[in-house]
């Protein structure tokens, strides 16, 4: 049977011993390798379903309220305020599609939350987005304070950019925006940043990239504001408060099981369970400041040979991320660069997005080191 850990403090080192990924690796941003109690689980669970010994499925049973008490150790949500989502996307078109009113969001977020307002507006009618002016992408308090019209019910940010790396002031935005909905899409930053979560109403995150779970993984946490607020369109039959609800059509549960198309996948919800368990052990704040000071380093290798920084300096407005911007026509010699020396990195739209996480290691970045040195050589010749 899988195991159950105890909630025993580990310290920093003791929990970057489960990165088990090669050297090289600064993608967590697109996907974290699993770590090592995220695998174990698996194994373990996969063994127990292989088997289906008498008895043993029970145990798939246990899992959701596991994740719902992991995730509420880490976000301080309620269990009963937390549903278990396959992805961050579902949670967001969940929020989306539940919403009655405008929603104030920038263009340029990640696409999940452009795509989801003006996919429930077009089917619904109820959701109006409104489109944010920014700050080269950072969404501000102050941009928001200054396009906040009367209509909009709900403010939808990234917590952190994916492409920008910014990390946005969640706990300005909630005094700009009052009693309005705040919808934060944490995918780039759960599990890493010490977020505010209460000042947030609808937290939305997967468990694939910095949580380190895998796919299939992911959380959907509601204030007691949005419980209210949102109109569960998308309640399936595990959404209910009847466990199975023959010839009847009952209502959607009061709390955020109201926000469940089908049973959870319990081999994805162990997973995350285990992840999380591991981060609140740790503690949110320690893989913080662990994260930040491999950013920096990563930061004065880009200084030491000239490549410029566009993503910002200020450890008060980044997480894990950090984004290369050299000129046109050498991004594909840097991107080659990278390759050559078995970096594993992003390249999108003309620039270099490197994402650390606090087991990053110290070979890694020579390994980036290398490859700037080569870039920096092919540069200059």
């Amino acid at each position: 049977m899988p195991r159950r850990r105890g909630h025993t403090h580990v310290t920093i080192d003791e929990f970057n011993a489960g990165f088990t990924d090669e050297p090289g690796y600064l993608d967590y941003a697109r996907v974290g390798p699993l770590s090592t109690s995220a695998a174990e689980e698996a194994l373990a669970f996969t063994q127990v379903l292989q088997r289906a010994r008498h008895g043993s499925l029970d145990a798939f049973a246990e899992q959701d309220a596991r994740l719902r008490a992991a995730a509420s150790a880490v976000t301080g949500f309620p269990a009963d305020a937390i549903v278990f989502q396959p992805n961050t996307t579902q949670g967001i078109m969940h929020a989306m599609f539940g919403l009655t009113g405008g929603v104030l969001l920038s263009a340029d977020e990640f696409p999940s939350l452009p795509i989801a307002a003006v996919r429930a507006m077009e089917a619904l009618h109820t959701v109006q987005p409104t489109w944010l002016e920014t700050d080269h992408g950072k969404v501000t308090p102050g941009q928001i304070r200054a396009q906040l019209e009367s209509n909009v019910a709900a403010v939808a940010v990234s917590l952190v950019d994916a492409r920008t790396g910014y990390l946005s002031d969640i706990e300005g935005i909630r005094q700009v925006i009052g009693d309005r909905l705040l919808i934060v899409d944490a995918i780039q930053g759960f599990g890493v940043v010490d977020a505010p979560w209460e000042a947030a109403d609808v937290v939305l995150s997967g468990g694939q990239k910095w949580c380190r779970a895998g796919w299939g993984t992911g959380i959907m946490a509601l204030s007691s504001r949005a419980l209210e607020r949102l109109t569960p369109v998308f309640s399936g039959f595990s959404g209910t408060e009847e466990a199975e609800p023959w010839g009847e059509v009952p209502p959607p549960a009061s709390d955020a099981r109201a926000f469940r198309v089908s049973n959870p996948d319990p081999i994805g919800e162990a997973r995350l369970a285990a992840s999380l368990e591991e981060i609140a052990r740790v503690g949110v704040p320690a893989i913080n400041a662990a994260v930040a000071e491999r950013a920096s380093r990563v930061i004065d290798l880009a200084d030491e040979f000239a490549i410029a920084v566009v993503s910002s300096r200020d450890e008060q407005e980044r997480a894990g991320l950090v984004v290369l911007e050299p000129p046109a026509e050498q991004v594909t010699l840097l991107t080659a660069s990278l390759h050559n020396h078995g970096v594993t990195a992003t390249t999108r739209q003309g620039r270099v997005r490197l994402s650390v996480h606090s087991g990053t290691s110290g070979e890694t970045l020579e390994m980036l080191r290398a490859a700037f040195v080569s870039y920096s050589s092919a540069a200059r010749y």
